[in-house]
């Protein structure tokens, strides 16, 4: 009863996020979610990876006869599940730790296998998860070579002695998430200077740690700047960061053979260099759509 009202409770304040959000990507013209309709409606959280691996949804369904719409670059997990629930979208990209936090934020869960085990009790009601990918894109704290040097860091307990120097940049929602400050403080007893409120290890924070406006920032473990900015990534040694890896979530009552066998046939090939390379040619400027079409065709899915 307590997690049903849970969430439940966070659906709704995300409800109330979504319905004052003037130009919401789900309210444009009006349209929203039928149920009853044979048409998907796929959905995409509001950074490059997300969309691109619903581009690879939609663009296999299509392939597949299905009838789909896009509806990406809908915002954080806190509005999109809520979306989900609500019948505005049907069918998202997730990955599996930060998900099974999301909905119950005292799981300990960290491997890929007990993450995935878990995460399926507790879905809410009317949401299914179908098989997921062994690529994985994890939450990383991560410092410049130069701060690495200086404090000696090479794990994130290490920076016990030190946070209260340094700065913390990270997507908004990071401030009140139990896979966000609230861990960190929890888990490792890590009191920051401050808190920056950035993008989700997007460009803002990128280029926060790499000018210095923050020391530490909240990079995801399969873009390519970590490389290209000779960034280093903080080992999470109390394993705060559970497995994350990709998992297709959609409604129940939108589920049929097509869709499942489609979709686990992307799962089946997506891995995390995939993950990578093609965050690598997003960053260059090529249209998400065009990069899903190629992978797509390359592992003989289209």
């Amino acid at each position: 009863m307590k997690k049903a009202l849970a969430i439940t409770a966070l659906a709704a304040a995300a409800a109330l996020t979504l319905s004052g959000c003037a130009g919401d990507p789900l309210s444009a013209g009006g349209d929203s979610g039928d149920s009853s309709s044979s048409q998907v409606i796929i959905g995409s959280a509001d950074f490059t990876e997300s969309q691109l691996i619903a581009s690879i949804y939609s663009q296999a369904l299509q392939a597949a006869g299905v009838d789909v719409k896009e509806q990406f670059n809908i915002g954080s997990r806190e509005v999109y599940i809520a979306a989900l629930q609500d019948g505005s979208v049907d069918l998202l990209p997730e990955y599996s730790g930060a998900l099974l936090k999301y909905l119950d934020p005292e799981s300990t869960a960290s491997a890929s296998d007990e993450v995935l085990v878990e995460l399926e009790e507790k879905l809410p009601e009317g949401v299914s998860m179908l098989e997921a990918s062994e690529a994985q894109d994890k939450d990383i704290l991560a410092v410049t070579q130069e701060t690495a040097d200086k404090y000696s860091l090479t794990k994130i307990s290490d920076l016990v002695p030190v946070a209260g120097e340094l700065s913390l940049g990270g997507p908004p929602e990071w401030k009140t998430r139990v896979n966000g400050v609230l861990g960190l403080e929890e888990v490792y007893g890590l009191q920051f200077k401050e808190f920056v409120s950035l993008d989700a290890g997007g460009p803002l924070t990128m280029t926060a740690l790499t000018t210095g406006q923050v020391q530490v920032g909240d990079i995801f473990s399969t873009d390519p700047g970590l490389t290209e900015n000779d960034l280093v990534a903080l080992e999470d040694d109390k394993s705060l960061f559970a497995a994350e890896n990709v998992v297709p979530i959609i409604t129940s009552s939108k589920s049929n053979s097509t869709i499942e066998e489609t979709l686990n046939a992307v799962s089946a090939k997506l891995t995390t260099e995939d993950l990578i390379a093609m965050n690598g040619e997003a960053a260059t400027g090529t249209n998400p759509a065009d990069i899903a079409k190629k992978w797509l065709a390359d592992n003989g899915l289209s």
